[in-house]
């Protein structure tokens, strides 16, 4: 986990787009802090930059000015490659649609990035069963994810995005697909396993009941972030 209590240390971010002869903002001067076992929920209209600023924190987009550092890390000044490791080693990422690959089971999806980080099978495949059982899948393993319910493939992308042990799990509408009671079912094993594991979640949202209970909502409008009241 990480040396310093803060997990996300985003400073004055801008993101600009080339749009013709002129230049498309998408915010600017954004400033976040994210604490190691806190969950910042990010509100906002369609079309605000939401799922921009995602990308930038997990560093598949790159500021426009800024600066971006993930434990202690300024991930915008690293190589492609040394960027594509931290981010496997320190960031899981859940998106709502749960990309996970249909010709692998459940277990074999879970275990991808341990085979990325160079852990040897028989460890990855413990691993992945762990988490497995702990999201309640334990009778799901060798599923693959055409086998598997709505909620059942969310809490597969969940096991896969924590099996590194990530300092932070970056989340883009979670439960955006799902019905209320297997959403409500996301929000508790989430709950849960930022509270057991110390990791922190920064989630975008539409859910205003998740966001509020979950922790702090930060709204995106206009550019800017402001945290809600």
């Amino acid at each position: 986990m990480a040396q310093s209590a803060l997990v996300i240390d985003c400073r004055q971010v801008t993101r600009t787009y080339n749009e013709g002869p002129g230049k498309l903002t998408i915010f600017s001067d954004i400033s976040l802090e994210v604490a190691q076992g806190e969950t910042v929920a990010i509100v906002g209209s369609s079309g605000a930059g939401k799922t921009t600023l995602l990308n930038l924190l997990g560093g598949l987009d790159k500021p426009s000015s800024g600066q971006i550092s993930i434990c202690g890390e300024d991930i915008h000044r690293l190589s492609e490659a040394r960027r594509a490791r931290f981010r496997n080693a320190h960031l899981g990422f859940v998106y709502q649609f749960h990309h996970l690959l249909p010709e692998f089971t459940a277990l074999e999806n879970v275990m991808m990035p341990c085979a990325l980080g160079g852990m040897t099978v028989s460890k990855s495949r413990d691993k992945a069963s762990s988490l497995l059982e702990r999201v309640g899948l334990a009778e799901r393993l060798d599923h693959k994810p055409g086998e598997l319910s709505g909620g059942e493939r969310q809490r597969v992308a969940i096991a896969r995005a924590l099996v590194n042990e990530p300092d932070c799990v970056l989340m883009d509408e979670p439960t955006g697909n799902l019905d209320e009671h297997t959403g409500e079912g996301v929000q508790a094993l989430i709950e849960s396993l930022r509270d057991q594991l110390g990791i922190a979640f920064v989630m975008v949202t539409h859910d205003m009941k998740m966001a509020r209970s979950l922790g702090r909502v930060m709204r995106l409008e206009q550019g800017r972030l402001i945290q809600e009241v």
